[in-house]
């Protein structure tokens, strides 16, 4: 229910009884600001400059025709309050030019989740969260892996880690959510007194909901941010092995595994277009036709792999290696972005240049569906790809439509709606693809979010652990099916991923909605799926995986509606105060895991959230409330499912596996 309050100059909105809104002269709900920014780019990751050269509290307010009007110093911001379900939506009229801050109350012991994927932390009180889609790595953290020892390496913390995927809607344990409706660049300072959130034009609305359950919450944003994720049937059968280096290397490792026992559902090859050889490792040759010196025959290959139950995936991304044939073909047509003066505009990932495809080019647009997905993929027999990138639009480059800036949050949106439309328009119904980056509405078209890319080791910054707290930032934040590449990815010098590491990272998998694996950049250095003293815990977790699909078919439905697959251990309390480890969680209602995080042990301690559990692995009964040091072998994680669950003979089964 929405209660208002209108007396004299001050102004509050509650939420079924809950402060969501205040407005007073001497702490007014908005402010008016006039800065300027500059950007330094490197490699997606961005560094702004800012210089703020005017500021005006819009103290006074009034009510006029049914709108509020915030105003100072001839400056106004116009507000129409109309209530919607579950809260309240505020529709905004500001003036051009001009950024808004916008003062929201922050209740006493208040926690803060969601922002996108947020790495580093769960609990975003206390914290800066920005709302610019960047790059997650940066190369300075590599290299001081690789050169320092370890015990010198500082993890980073979350102010100085970006996101491939901010979101400006957040959720608090009080029952609260918080949605502003803008692409543009902000900035939200979650402090002890207010909570405070910088944008720099006006947002088009901001939605305040009040529920009595994060459930609850969740379904409230999938009705205003529709959730279209899905993963076809296929994707449920097993794992999605990583395998590059051509047509009969990708034959041969599949083939193997399924002799062995292996649940194998997939094989990605990310090098089907070609490779390219940098300081960094073996990385894809950005020019989105099949290789035929590498994969020769890879259509018949493709239907071999299909007749033994396994689909094949690509790799693709709005980028094109300069100098490749699809790059010269582009550039000849003004399909990619340019400078000012009409010369494309080239980006840098790691070593090489390309060229951006143009993603408002309607012609640009048409060849990218037309050709590099649908011929160039589809019409291969392509099962699936991943949908990379996305982050990387420069906000001083010149498009076909629009300008950079006021587009460089949803440019990764559009990438991933092209992705889908072309795989509609072929009516290509278990097709799927995989997103890192995002933005508002990016659960609308992919089908399944990522965690991009981590570093191959267990450091809370960049490595395995950071994959939960990313998950649930993005769960609150409306993207409801996420997965992980297995083992990570970035590996250089001495940071490269052991065979302990791999498995402990496809255990996590396992009781995930999706199991893939990554070779990671440096193929040679790190642990495979196949190493001869993985490959038996790699059999038997894919089959473990395969057997928990009845579950997981529960847990799809769930996130069809808006609740997220993978939820921390307060999820059901509702309380952060009760989370005793950010590194747990539950996946869907009735299993509750705690991934292995350190390398070299047997035992984790785990805190069971209320309830009465019992362990996969051993049978024993557990009362929740209480912590408990776990035994864990390599392959037997800490997994709990719930006693009274419909779903507890299954489980029991799981354990003979």
């Amino acid at each position: 229910m929405m209660d208002t309050s209108f007396t004299g100059g001050s102004f509050t909105l509650r939420l079924d009884g809950s402060l969501a809104l205040a407005h007073s002269a001497a702490a007014p709900f908005a402010t008016a600001i006039l800065r300027e920014k500059t950007y330094a780019v490197n490699r997606g990751t961005v560094k702004e400059t800012v210089t703020e050269r005017e500021r005006i509290p819009l103290t006074e307010l009034k009510k006029e025709e049914g709108r509020l009007i915030f105003s100072a110093q001839g400056h106004a911001l116009s507000v129409s309050l109309r209530p919607c379900e579950g809260g309240a939506e505020l529709c905004f009229t500001g003036e051009s030019g001009w950024g808004y801050e916008f003062r929201l109350p922050a209740l006493p012991g208040e926690a803060v989740f969601g922002g996108g994927e947020q790495y580093r932390k769960v609990n975003l009180r206390g914290e800066t969260v920005v709302n610019f889609v960047s790059e997650h790595i940066k190369a300075s953290t590599i290299l001081e892996k690789a050169l320092l020892p370890r015990l010198l390496y500082r993890e980073k913390e979350h102010a100085s880690i970006g996101s491939y995927a901010p979101m400006p809607v957040f959720v608090t344990d009080k029952g609260r959510m918080i949605l502003f409706s803008t692409s543009a660049d902000g900035i939200s300072h979650f402090r002890e007194d207010a909570y405070v959130f910088t944008f720099d034009a006006c947002p088009e609305s901001l939605t305040l909901w009040q529920a009595g359950s994060y459930a609850a919450l969740s379904a409230l944003l999938a009705k205003k941010i529709p959730n279209r994720q899905y993963l076809p049937d296929w994707c449920r059968e097993g794992m999605i092995l990583a395998v590059q280096g051509g047509t009969q290397t990708v034959l041969d490792k599949v083939f193997a595994m399924l002799d062995a026992g292996a649940a194998v559902t997939g094989v990605w090859s990310q090098d089907w277009s070609g490779e390219k050889r940098t300081v960094m490792g073996k990385q894809v040759w950005w020019n989105w036709e099949v290789d035929e010196t590498l994969y020769p025959g890879l259509k018949d290959a493709i239907a071999r792999l299909n007749a033994r139950g396994v689909r094949f995936l690509a790799y693709i991304n709005p980028y094109l290696v300069r100098g490749g044939r699809q790059y010269e073909l582009c550039k000849a047509r003004g399909w990619l972005i340019t400078h000012t003066d009409g010369s494309v505009y080239h980006i840098k990932s790691t070593t090489f240049d390309a060229g951006m495809l143009d993603l408002t080019n309607p012609e640009a647009v048409r060849y990218i569906k037309e050709t590099l997905i649908k011929k160039n993929m589809l019409e291969l027999g392509v099962s699936g790809w991943m949908a990379d990138f996305g982050e990387y639009l420069p906000v001083d480059c010149v498009l076909h439509e629009g300008e950079a800036k006021e587009l460089h949050n949803r440019w990764p949106v559009l990438w991933a709606k092209i992705n889908r439309e072309a795989i509609e328009e072929y009516g290509a119904k278990d097709v799927m693809f995989f997103s890192r980056a995002g933005y508002l509405g990016v659960q609308e078209y992919a089908p399944v979010m990522w965690n991009g890319d981590q570093h191959t080791d267990t450091t809370k910054d960049y490595g395995m652990p950071c994959v939960m707290p990313a998950s649930f930032s993005l769960g609150f934040s409306g993207v409801t099916m996420v997965h992980c590449d297995i083992g990570g990815f970035f590996s250089f010098g001495k940071l490269k991923r052991s065979d302990e590491l791999f498995i402990r990272w496809m255990e996590m998998a396992a009781f995930s909605l999706l199991m893939r694996s990554h070779e990671s950049i440096r193929p040679w250095a790190n642990a495979q799926f196949d190493a001869e003293k993985v490959l038996p815990h790699t059999v038997r977790l894919t089959q473990l995986h395969r057997a928990l699909r009845p579950y997981l078919e529960g847990c799809f439905k769930e996130a069809e509606r808006g609740i997220p697959a993978l939820r921390p251990d307060f999820w059901e309390a509702m309380d952060y105060s009760a989370s005793r480890d950010e590194y747990a969680y539950f996946l869907g209602p009735d299993l509750f895991a705690a991934p292995v995080l350190r390398l070299h042990t047997q035992r984790r301690k785990v805190f069971l959230p209320a309830g009465r559990w019992v362990h996969l692995w051993t049978g024993k009964s557990y009362k929740g409330g209480r912590g408990y040091s776990v035994k864990a072998p390599l392959g037997c994680p800490p997994v709990f499912y719930r006693k009274e669950s419909a779903y507890a003979p299954l489980f029991r089964e799981l354990a003979g596996i």
